[in-house]
């Protein structure tokens, strides 16, 4: 029998994760086997999806492809940073751990997903891996098996080939304890501050866990740029939500036709929030922004609440595009507050592009979770966001390791990592 204390006894030292808690359930969330199905054949569509993306990037900056589409991404980018991801060396180098955020949608008779974000350098790993061997000693059913993880992991760095380092930097240090733990589970990983490196060691196969805007506060950050056993390797771009926003641009429909399979493509758009780039270019008097029924973003700036069923968010290069931070979510905050992010955004677009997407509020669903003062089971009704991780082989396959679920309250607009969420792996649902 699971219990709060059996939890809480279980746990590392560490409690992996400094200066956070979250609240923990008797039991995992439970999905369907069509459910469990769709997210486990999620991984290779989105691997394909970031392949075809590098690839429109790399042509617009060859003059393959027109040239709004680079110069869109490289806003606000270092000229150095650029140029590498554009190297001979990095060309074909792509991130080997995907993780998305999938809001849970749908009703009791049917449960889909939301795409709202794809993350290259994700916390919660080690989290992950902890709740998914816990649980699976209590003969749950864990997506992607009790080890999934650790095995996805050491796959980016195998043992027999001399294994690898994590970097974590200062600005990430609330998730050295998981990384730490992680690393322990494997086998010739260790962990390293991305502050304290040198040049010496840039072609060390590594696990980049920083972020590139905090480039300036890690030394040898250049060095480590350019080094092909770096993963994720410098592809700032990959890392923009602008991505989410141009899968449904009109101007790149023959481009993405091009770039990838029809299946593929369909699958992502069935799955992906309709998104718009904030771009302030005056449009043709005849014109308006699709699906805005628009014809600028200073209408849009005036829309009512109910119109406003939007996010608008900062897209990456910025310690505002990561966690909760940067978003905006327009019917859940006034007007003129509304009105003056999309000002900021419109003034911003050459530096610090954003981009909007269709609101999902996500479906209501009742989970247990023991009371962190008294330890009595309680039931939550909530919201959920899916986080399934990814890995890419050195074959290039990409499997499911594991999948978090973070069970916030019904009247919490945004779904992340808080005090009064639950954290639990997914099971497969008897």
């Amino acid at each position: 029998m699971i219990t709060l204390d059996s939890i809480t006894a279980a746990l590392p030292d560490s409690k992996l994760r400094n200066d956070s808690s979250w609240l923990f359930s008797p039991k995992p969330l439970p999905l369907d086997k069509k459910t469990s199905k769709a997210i486990t054949k999620l991984g290779h569509p989105l691997a394909q999806f970031q392949k075809a993306s590098n690839s429109i990037y790399q042509r617009s900056a060859k003059g393959k492809l027109p040239a709004w589409i680079h110069q869109l991404l490289d806003a606000g980018k270092p000229s150095w940073m650029t140029q590498v991801q554009r190297s001979t060396e990095l060309r074909d180098t792509l991130p080997r751990v995907i993780r998305p955020d999938l809001i849970l949608t749908g009703d009791d008779q049917h449960t889909s997903f939301a795409l709202t974000e794809l993350d290259s350098v994700p916390g919660g790993m080690g989290i992950t891996l902890w709740l998914s061997q816990f649980y699976a000693k209590h003969d749950f059913d864990i997506l992607g098996g009790a080890h999934g993880i650790r095995d996805g992991f050491q796959s980016l760095m195998p043992s027999e080939e001399g294994g690898g380092r994590i970097l974590i930097s200062e600005e990430s240090a609330d998730y050295l304890p998981e990384m730490q733990w992680l690393a322990d589970q494997c086998q010739d990983i260790i962990t390293q501050s991305a502050e304290d490196q040198n040049n010496q060691g840039a072609n060390t196969p590594t696990y980049r866990f920083f972020e590139w805007f905090d480039w300036e506060n890690i030394t040898a950050a250049k060095d480590l740029a350019q080094s092909p056993q770096l993963t994720p390797p410098c592809k700032p771009h990959l890392e923009e939500k602008l991505w989410l926003a141009l899968l449904w641009s009109p101007a790149m429909r023959g481009i993405w036709q091009q770039e990838l399979r029809g299946s593929h493509l369909q699958r992502l758009r069935e799955i992906t929030p309709h998104g718009w780039v904030v771009d302030p270019t005056p449009l043709p008097p005849h014109a308006s922004l699709p699906r805005l029924d628009a014809h600028s973003w200073s209408e849009v700036a005036h829309f009512s609440q109910k119109e406003r069923q939007l996010v608008l968010k900062v897209s990456g290069f910025s310690e505002q595009a990561w966690g909760s931070r940067g978003v905006y979510i327009g019917h859940d905050m006034p007007q003129d507050e509304w009105a003056q992010q999309i000002q900021q955004a419109t003034d911003e677009f050459t530096t610090q592009p954003r981009m909007m997407q269709s609101f999902h509020a996500g479906k209501i669903i009742k989970h247990p979770y023991f009371d962190p003062d008294t330890g009595e089971e309680k039931l939550m009704k909530g919201r959920v966001r899916l986080c399934p991780y990814y890995f890419t082989a050195q074959d290039g396959k990409t499997i499911l390791g594991g999948c978090l679920a973070t069970i916030v309250p019904a009247d919490k607009k945004k779904i992340h990592g808080m005090k009064d969420g639950i954290l639990v792996p997914c099971s497969l649902a008897e």
